[in-house]
């Protein structure tokens, strides 16, 4: 976001994949169960992001910006559909977006391309050699038993967005169960752009993989120009599988009952 100017593993913390070999023959036995982790965990998310792509799902966005004394100010919403063709392309249908009301704050590319990838995201096999993975040790989370792990970019790119910060993994279907972090990337010479850190919680959908179900950032931006308090939730919702192999294509914007469905809460 761009401010407008004018207004049990536990003795393995801190190990890196990737690092040079412990010393000791424990350590090293430990570390490649940690190595055998990360991969296991990594071939299932590669399995949910090739799953993910016959699902449609509906993906709501809200955020709010505040005024210093604690009241909306303004606010950005979407509500889209999200559909995959038959090449994996990903197609996104807007059904509701009124006017922004934003007064301090711009969304720019970047920020669209967190919607789409970094809030939601998934370690796959394509992307986990851009990532250096460090294990944290093991935390209860709603109830699951999971590992945590440091998750952070080798290098940045121009052009790329990519995630920084903490995943929670599911000790027994090693798929990602939650993420805590924010979006990072080259940015442009002299711009102010800043970006909020946020929770996604994913959720069982079909039985087998786990899909993000609800972003949440409750963060103050620090821009040169001040400081500025946000809000934002993204919904991800009514997944729905799809059987066919015909690349889907839309026509226009709802209207009428369909479009006030997509308004209520």
């Amino acid at each position: 976001m761009r401010r407008v100017i004018l207004s049990s593993l536990a003795v393995l913390v801190g190990l890196a994949v990737g690092a040079p070999a412990p010393a000791s023959a424990n350590e090293t036995d430990a570390g490649l169960q940690v190595q055998k982790i990360i991969d296991s965990f990594i071939d299932k998310e590669t399995e949910f992001a090739k799953a993910r792509e016959s699902y449609t799902y509906r993906q709501s966005v809200k955020i709010l910006e505040y005024t210093n004394s604690g009241s909306v100010r303004g606010r950005w919403e979407m509500v889209q559909d999200v559909l995959f063709g038959g090449q994996g392309k990903r197609i996104e249908r807007v059904v509701f977006a009124p006017p922004s009301s934003l007064k301090n704050l711009i969304l720019t590319p970047s920020d669209m391309e967190d919607l789409r990838s970094v809030q939601p995201f998934v370690m796959t096999r394509a992307n986990s050699d851009e990532y250096r993975i460090d294990y944290l040790g093991e935390q209860l989370v709603d109830e699951i038993d999971t590992y945590m792990f440091s998750v952070k970019p080798k290098k940045l790119i121009k052009g790329k967005r990519y995630f920084e910060g903490q995943i929670w993994v599911d000790q027994l279907g090693l798929q990602i169960v939650k993420t805590y972090g924010k979006g990072v990337g080259v940015l442009g010479k002299n711009k102010d752009e800043q970006f909020p850190r946020f929770e996604t919680y994913r959720d069982q959908i079909d039985g087998t993989y786990w899909f993000p179900v609800y972003t949440r950032a409750d963060d103050t931006l620090q821009f040169r120009s001040g400081p500025q308090k946000i809000r934002m939730i993204i919904k991800y919702d009514n997944y729905k599988k799809f059987e066919g192999t015909s690349v889907i294509t839309f026509g226009d914007v709802l209207e009428g009952n369909e479009e006030s469905e997509a308004n209520q809460p």
